[in-house]
């Protein structure tokens, strides 16, 4: 293997018992998908060659299967029992085995750091002083518990040394350790056979490789970073900063690329929201997985989509709920309070008001009445409502699937209807209306009477 190859060893072991999950916490979604995978895509997107060969992750007994079913792609090494992060490198040996490249060790549950953080790691390894190590380092608002970087007159990294272990004037140290290195290959071994864990815990630490790989001879340095790239997840509380964190990125960069969001702290995105240029987000529109909103689409507040292609031109809500499996074409509208599903709705078409569309298509410029709806499910199955080009459904229809209504045909209002409407026909099926004269009037006289009766 090239010895520019990089392996990614991605720390997952930790019980995350703050979280108060059954779920492994690395599996807890941010944006649409767990935290590992949004960590995963952060390594994808370093766009290095010749890339990351090896993507490694270090779980406890009892959690690999989920983390492999949920993070497809990965090789798993088991750290059992936990004995610090030294000791999570370490479990990761024996895949590692021979592999020189360069090693990226990371943690599933601070899935905030940038791939231009990991970039500039990556970068600072293969400079002329060739560092074996290299820390990404941050300052914090507040150092609280954080490790010290400890470095040299000339920049370079000498040791880290836990908060407690510090000194007074080594706790006045700014620069604190995120526990990201990136690590030259060839020594690694070396550096680990050498990590001991004489120490309160007995554990083994990571953070002793870099005084180690100085007092053989070789140089260690930092890479800053911002705060937010360092966090950890290990509450719900913590996610959902996160999730604000990862909310606020995919909000500036939809408008960025053209998107004007009317209210941008209450648009929700997924991670993979595709959204076309001068697209119009009203206030609280939320993107579920698997949208792809075309160009000079308005999308109106509190509405709902996921799983759904939207084509240029499309006019949706507000209070519009669209799921998945949904194609809304060209120019069409989809109005206040409907509701489509598992459906086609053709360029022009519309459904303006309180209706549910499921399992069907609507044809081209047609036009669905309030309070329409397609009757899918009989208990048992789902069936499918045709209705074609530029037919006119009148309000209140329920459409009794299978059925078809054909092309250019007229439903009346208030029908139901459970056989084929051929094409140009009008189908109207409601009970004949009566009308007794006077009746209103002679109804409210008597009524009125009763109601003085009863207060005598």
């Amino acid at each position: 293997m090239s010895t520019d190859a990089i392996a990614a060893v991605i720390l997952a072991a930790g019980q995350g018992t703050r979280m108060k999950s059954k779920m492994p916490k690395v599996l807890h979604p941010i944006a649409g998908r767990p935290m590992l995978a949004q960590l995963m895509a952060t390594i994808d997107a370093l766009a290095v060659e010749p890339g990351v060969a090896r993507r490694i992750v270090v779980v406890s007994p009892g959690n690999g299967d989920a983390i492999q079913r949920a993070v497809p792609g990965i090789e798993l090494a088991v750290q059992d029992p936990p004995l610090g992060t030294g000791h999570a490198v370490m479990a990761a040996g024996e895949t590692l085995s021979g592999f020189s490249g360069d090693v990226l060790v990371l943690f599933a549950d601070s899935p905030l750091v940038s791939s231009e953080t990991l970039r500039a790691m990556l970068a600072a390894r293969h400079t002329a002083a060739d560092p074996a190590v290299v820390v990404m380092g941050f300052q914090p608002t507040d150092g609280a518990e954080y490790a010290r970087l400890i470095l040299d007159d000339a920049g370079n990294l000498q040791r880290i040394v836990e908060h407690r272990d510090a000194s007074a004037a080594e706790r006045g140290i700014d620069l604190c350790n995120s526990g990201f290195m990136a690590i030259d290959g060839a020594i690694l071994p070396a550096l680990l056979n050498q990590v001991g864990n004489d120490n309160a815990k007995g554990e083994y630490y990571l953070t002793e490789i870099v005084e180690i790989a100085n007092r053989l001879g070789r140089h260690c340095a930092v890479v800053e970073a911002g705060e937010i790239e360092a966090w950890g997840v290990n509450s719900r509380d913590q996610l959902a900063q996160a999730e604000a964190v990862v909310q606020n990125r995919l909000r500036h960069a939809a408008m960025a690329a053209g998107a004007t969001l009317l209210d941008p702290d209450s648009v929700y995105f997924c991670h993979d929201t595709v959204l076309g240029q001068d697209v119009t987000i009203g206030p609280n529109v939320f993107f579920g997985p698997g949208v792809n909103i075309g160009d000079d689409v308005t999308v109106h507040a509190f509405s709902h989509l996921e799983g759904c292609q939207v084509a240029a031109g499309a006019n949706i809500g507000p209070f519009a709920r669209l799921r998945p499996e949904t194609e809304i074409g060209e120019g069409a509208r989809i109005g206040n309070f409907v509701e489509v599903k598992k459906a086609r709705i053709e360029e022009g078409a519309k459904v303006n008001h309180l209706s549910y569309i499921g399992d069907a298509r609507v044809g081209a410029g047609a036009n669905i009445g309030a309070g329409t709806i397609t009757c899918n499910y009989d208990g048992f199955l789902k069936s499918f409502t045709d209705i074609g080009k530029g037919a006119f459904i009148g309000s209140n229809t329920a459409l009794v699937a299978p059925v078809k209504v054909g092309d250019g045909a007229i439903v009346g209002a208030g029908s139901t209807i459970t056989r084929e409407v051929a094409a140009d026909a009008l189908a109207v099926e409601r009970s004949t209306q009566k009308e007794n004269a006077g009746w209103a009037a002679s109804y409210r006289k008597r009524k009125a009477a009763e109601k003085a009766a009863q207060k005598k």
